[in-house]
C-alpha cells in the first residue's frame, strides 16, 4: 500500500478536495464517486460524507493508498 503524508496548512480540508490534491482522484466528480461507492475509509470507518472535514491526525485510506494527515 502506498503511503502519503499530507501537511495540512489550514484547520481542515474537505475529503473530496484532499482526494483531488493528492492525485488519488482525477476530478471532484471522481472523488465524489469514490466516496459514494464506499471506497474511502476515514480512521478505519467507511466515510460517506463528501464534505467530511479532514483534520490533523486523521488517516484516510483507499484500496491502494493511505494518507496520513499532519
Amino acid at each position: 500500500m502506498k503511503e502519503i503524508t499530507f501537511e495540512l496548512q489550514t484547520e481542515f480540508i474537505p475529503l473530496i478536495q484532499l482526494l483531488k490534491y493528492t492525485g488519488i482522484a482525477d476530478s471532484g466528480a471522481d472523488a465524489s464517486f469514490m466516496v459514494l461507492n464506499q471506497e474511502v475509509l476515514c480512521n478505519g470507518l467507511i466515510e460517506l460524507r463528501k464534505r467530511y472535514k479532514v483534520v490533523k491526525g486523521d488517516v484516510i485510506e483507499t484500496a491502494d493508498t493511505r494518507i496520513l494527515i499532519h
